[in-house]
């Protein structure tokens, strides 16, 4: 059994950022508390993006707490400019992330501490940042014939680039940034693309504000204030009207159709009887938030979110959710990450036995 302070679970932005709040503010490394990571590598979800995916197309990559990322090329993959970055802030500030650990429970342990179970063997903590993000949950909507379809599906998590692509027939479902970018890349390699969301995409003309951002992130917050599944800051905010977007609209690329009803071996059909052809579905569906390890705490609430005032759960003050709901920006993540240290050391604090 290890015993320590803190655990933090998850070495993306939300993760690094708790950590370094730790080490600033006189928690050891390998003493008073360890990141646990599952991921081969540094660099979080960011890893894992397509090769496409350049720094330059990245919006909103905010810098991490203490340590800025300059000088970085715009046309080479953000996995590998972003992997590059976390990687030397490991370093930097010696935060020594074990890796690959996978977490498999959290659950009550002895005298008031959690038990962490993992792949790794188990740790005793007084309190958890739990920093998982969602790329390990992918949504995948169902359908009735989904199964019957004799073409290819995948999801986001697994898109490989336009590359593959090239002569396919694709139907890109989902209204976000990831689906909008899938599609604007594919459809000069397809043969033919659609695209299908459920609802009307918004289209934000001119800058996103502090206001605006504020405005966006409450709207979050709220949710999870009450116990709600988070939806994301992003889908809140709209799309941005830029010159891609401008561009893919003016091409006919960006024409939305309404969701389909069913999926059939060769394609897809609407309720109406009309049918598209299809080789490829990518589900551009987005992702859920990873927390099934928590389960054993019973924190979900009936609404099925697990409800959060800060970063704190409420029904489990040792339990901060970094990067979950309304930190789940990369600056909502850096102030997250400072906001739950401040909390758990008030909290290590009051339990500590007064000496007699």
């Amino acid at each position: 059994m290890n015993n320590t302070e803190v655990v933090v679970i998850g070495a993306g932005q939300a993760g690094l950022s708790g950590a370094y709040h730790l080490r600033r503010t006189g928690f050891e490394p390998g003493r008073d508390f360890v990141v646990l990571d599952h991921s081969p590598g540094p660099g979080g979800a960011w890893q894992f993006r397509w090769p496409s995916l350049t720094y330059g197309k990245v919006h909103g990559m905010h810098a991490l707490p203490g340590m800025e990322l300059t000088g970085a090329d715009l046309a080479r993959p953000s996995a590998e400019v972003i992997a590059e970055y976390f990687a030397e802030y490991e370093r930097a500030f010696d935060l020594r992330v074990r890796r690959p650990v996978d977490v498999r429970a959290v659950r009550e342990g002895d005298d008031g501490r959690l038990l962490v179970e993992t792949s790794a063997g188990d740790w005793s903590t007084r309190a958890l940042i739990n920093a998982t993000g969602t790329w390990d949950r992918p949504f995948w909507p169902r359908y009735p014939g989904q199964e019957t379809f004799r073409g290819r599906q995948l999801h986001t998590a697994q898109y490989p680039g336009p590359e593959e692509f090239a002569g396919l027939r694709v139907i890109v479902v989902g209204g976000g940034a990831s689906g909008t970018q899938h599609l604007l890349e594919i459809a000069p390699y397809a043969a033919d693309t659609t695209w299908v969301t459920r609802r009307p995409p918004v289209f934000r003309e001119g800058p996103f504000d502090e206001n605006l951002g504020r405005a966006a992130v409450a709207l979050v917050e709220e949710r999870v204030r009450q116990g709600l599944p988070p939806k994301s800051v992003v889908s809140v905010t709209g799309l941005p009207l830029n010159d891609a977007i401008r561009q893919g609209l003016a091409d006919g690329v960006l024409d939305r159709q309404p969701m389909f009803e069913r999926i059939t071996p060769h394609g897809v059909e609407w309720a109406d009887g009309r049918r598209v052809e299809a080789d490829v579905i990518l589900w551009a569906t987005g992702f859920r938030a990873a927390i099934d390890h928590l389960a054993p705490l019973k924190l979900r609430e009936p609404g099925g979110g697990i409800r959060v005032e800060g970063t704190r759960a409420v029904a489990d003050p040792r339990i901060h959710l970094v990067g979950y709901g309304p930190s789940a920006s990369t600056i909502g993540a850096n102030r997250a990450g400072r906001a739950a240290v401040r909390d758990i050391r008030r909290l290590l604090a009051e339990e500590r036995p007064v000496a007699a």
